[in-house]
């Protein structure tokens, strides 16, 4: 929010200059952006009165002006603006001024006629960016012969403050001037605002249907409003100098209003309006084409206003162009309303919108505010662009409006949390300067009633910390914790996850850090079977769902690397993945991975083919080995929505899936955008986590026995089947099992192929014998004959 500094003094009058005024509201929680110039600097400009306009005797497009700049002879300037005539006060620099950009004005001579200055527009004077159509015209009551910066009060600074969402309170000129005085001790300045005596006696029917969004609206008729009538320079200047543009009388009085005490207001055509006012939720099929020319479809937990026409503005947002105020309006109905903040939240973004209005009441506005609102601005319409008021309108749900809040404080509390004691006297001063209303319990307890429009101050602590950001975070003590540290107890059967990070990285693996949120069009492609929740409130349209796998955060992740010319990607991530609906939602830490690109590294020893299924599958095996149980782990074939059919793996723990592994299916990676051929995998952290607790076995004195087998087996058996018969049938003395070449080619026939296995015996305590190795040997041919009709290869 943009605020003028002389505008918050005219509320709190403190001897601090800009900066420290900046400085001191950033200490207390209230940071500032910025502290910038409202005009850019110049010197020499005078407001001057344009007593004569004729024509340039040898240009069409001049004219030459005798102007009165109070100097007490007129000045001769030749001007090329089309507006300028006689009668009007101007802008006027003479010679010797200086202009922004260095721009010094000279007497010069334009087509043999004199000039003695230049009549300025606005862009010229730095006050508006775009260029401007003339020279600037200011008001009849301008001062002829004052300098214009002096009259103006362009010596001021816009404070740009950057508040967090609690802090919606000093979203105006009268929440900063009331923080001001609190950390100053001064009195704020509250203007006194008046009730309007009524002029006629007209009032609109207004009908609150969802009173639960909008507790409180109050509205007025404002006939004969001649909307024609400029907005003053002063009201201009100020909006200006606050970030906002001036568009017309009305639109520009209700944003005064709104930037003074922080209630956003809306003014309706009263002419456009049938019927009644109507507050409640848009209805199926209701569409509405905004102020900005927008035309959106309404979705059905929307806010409207209404009347019996249908929609007339979106709740706390934007109006609607139906019921707009525009050049023929003449009568007007001004409506000042509070929206519950729960009901408004998402709701501008949801439209991809995003306006003054709605970034106050998302954040909270002052629930007792609207009717003095109302009352300052038709105060200003009428005394600016005429007209007659009639009576207030308000409606109210008072059960569904914020209840004033009462919580109770101790000295003692105040002092355990902030490490230090405030005096009593200093509680009360602060708190009570804060607005808040405070009955003594008994020594050192108050029982506080805090302010409706501190909406952020719900608990004893935050009671606290308005305490430590009044008195001053810095003058709080420094305390350095104490503990008594302690070796700690590791689970010696547990694989820590810096473990699992660091033999990742290792192996040339980078993390990845994604939203846990993910487009639906992403999650439809990687897992479109699952459910999991959709957010009400999403950041963005991309992120508006929860995700089901690792997989997409770590496709976009990918994509973003793929776009800026990294070829080989390496990425992994742990987090949480959601299944099912919000009422019975499960959160599962995960591990998941990625690679694509080559194999190695480039360098003059690499290789310089691709990743394949086997170099994920050897990352994924060289992780469940970190917990020591290799033996309960496996693959099988299996299927899955994103991998490729004819590479997918579903790895288990016993009889317990815990993931998967494969390459990307080449519709996904076409939906995706990808073009190489990636692979991925993704754990149960849990599972991986869970090994057994290392012992130490003594090395055996005796010697070890290798035989090597070669069997020709079906194409189509799984490895890992025959594996697990060997393991059953080569007994304990087993140390090794390796297989070290699958053949398939001349030699072997078709449909079959040749698994070269390498077993390894060695017995802790004796000497294995050729007998009983021939005799196992023999075993496993035999069983493997049987199970699955494997052939021993010669």
């Amino acid at each position: 929010m943009k605020v003028s500094e002389q505008w918050l003094r005219q509320w709190v009058d403190v001897a601090q200059n800009v900066q420290a005024i900046a400085d001191q509201i950033t200490m207390a929680g209230l940071e500032v952006d910025a502290v910038e110039p409202v005009s850019p600097p110049f010197t020499g400009v005078v407001v001057a009165q344009v007593k004569e306009a004729a024509q340039h005797p040898d240009a069409d497009r001049l004219r030459v002006c005798q102007l009165d700049d109070g100097s007490g002879q007129l000045q001769q300037v030749v001007c090329g603006a089309a507006n300028v005539d006689a009668g009007q006060k101007v802008a006027l620099a003479r010679p010797g001024a200086m202009l922004p950009g260095d721009f010094a004005i000279k007497e010069a001579k334009l087509r043999g006629v004199a000039s003695h200055g230049m009549i300025c527009a606005e862009s010229e004077l730095g006050l508006v960016e775009e260029k401007s159509p003339g020279i600037w015209v200011l008001p009849q009551q301008a001062p002829v012969g004052e300098d214009l910066r002096q009259w103006l009060g362009l010596d001021d600074h816009s404070i740009d403050v950057d508040l967090t969402p609690n802090r919606g309170d000093c979203l105006s000129v009268m929440g900063l001037a009331r923080e001001i005085g609190v950390l100053n001790r001064v009195e704020v300045k509250t203007p006194e605002i008046a009730a309007v005596p009524e002029q006629i006696d007209e009032r609109f029917d207004v009908r609150l249907e969802n009173g639960h969004a909008c507790p409180r609206y109050s509205a007025r008729v404002v006939r004969d409003v001649d909307v024609s009538t400029p907005s003053p320079l002063w009201l201009k200047e100020y909006l200006r100098r606050c970030g906002l543009r001036a568009i017309d009388i009305v639109v520009d009085v209700t944003n005064y209003v709104m930037l003074e005490l922080g209630q956003p207001m809306h003014a309706f055509d009263l002419d456009r309006l049938q019927g009644a006012i109507e507050v409640r939720n848009a209805r199926a099929g209701e569409t509405l084409t905004l102020l900005d020319g927008q035309n959106v479809q309404l979705a059905d937990d929307t806010l409207l206003i209404a009347d019996a026409d249908g929609p007339l503005a979106i709740a706390g947002v934007m109006g609607g162009e139906r019921s707009g105020v525009n050049s023929e309006t003449r009568h007007v109905l001004l409506e000042s309303a509070f929206f519950a903040p729960l009901f408004v939240a998402g709701k501008a973004r949801q439209y991809g919108l995003h306006t003054d209005a709605s970034h106050r009441f998302e954040r909270g506005v002052d629930p007792t505010l609207q009717v003095r609102a109302l009352e300052r601005a038709t105060k200003l319409l009428v005394e600016l662009a005429g007209g007659r008021p009639g009576p207030v309108i308000e409606q109210t749900d008072a059960q569904a409006l914020p209840e004033t809040c009462q919580i109770t404080l101790s000295a003692a509390r105040v002092s355990r949390i902030l490490g230090m004691a405030l005096d009593e006297e200093e509680i009360s001063d602060i708190l009570t300067r804060l607005g808040m209303t405070l009955v003594a319990q008994g020594e050192g307890v108050w029982h506080v009633s805090v302010p409706a429009w501190r909406f952020d101050v719900r608990l004893e602590e935050d009671l606290v910390e308005e305490l430590a950001r009044v008195h001053g975070y810095n003058r709080l003590p420094v305390r350095y914790p104490q503990t008594n540290l302690a070796p700690r107890r590791e689970d010696g059967t547990k694989v820590s996850l810096d473990a699992i990070r660091q033999h990742l990285v290792a192996g040339g693996y980078q993390e990845a850090i994604t939203y846990s949120f993910v487009s639906e069009e992403l999650q439809q492609a990687l897992d479109p079977v699952t459910v999991t929740p959709t957010l009400a409130n999403p950041i963005s349209s991309d992120m508006s769902v929860m995700r089901s796998s690792l997989w997409s955060g770590l496709c976009r992740a990918l994509l973003h690397n793929l776009n800026r010319q990294q070829q080989r990607v390496r990425l992994f991530e742990t987090g949480l993945v959601f299944k099912g609906d919000i009422d019975a939602l499960t959160q599962t830490p995960m591990l998941g991975g990625m690679i694509c690109g080559t194999r190695d590294p480039e360098g003059w020893t690499s290789r310089k083919d691709n990743v394949d299924f086997f170099d994920i599958k050897g990352d994924v095996e060289r992780l469940l080995a970190l917990g020591g149980v290799e033996s309960e782990w496996r693959f099988e074939p299996a299927e899955h929505d994103a991998l490729h059919p004819g590479q997918c793996a579903r790895i288990m723990r016993g009889d317990q899936h815990v993931g998967w592994a494969g390459a990307l299916h080449p519709a996904v990676r076409e939906k995706l955008g990808i073009k190489p051929e990636v692979y991925v995998f993704e754990l149960e952290l849990e599972s991986l986590q869970q090994g057994r607790l290392a012992t130490f076995t003594p090395l055996s004195r005796q010697p070890e026995v290798r035989r090597d087998l070669a069997l020709l087996v079906d194409e189509a058996l799984p490895v890992q089947s025959l594996l697990d018969l060997i393991r059953e049938q080569a007994g304990e003395a087993l140390t090794d099992l390796r297989l070290f070449d699958v053949y398939q080619g001349a030699g072997v026939e078709e449909g079959r192929k040749s698994l070269a296995l390498g077993l390894t015996w060695q017995h802790p305590s004796r000497t294995l014998t050729d007998i009983e190795i021939n005799q196992t040997i023999d075993n496993i041919v035999a069983v493997s004959s049987e199970r699955f009709g494997a052939l021993l290869r010669n």
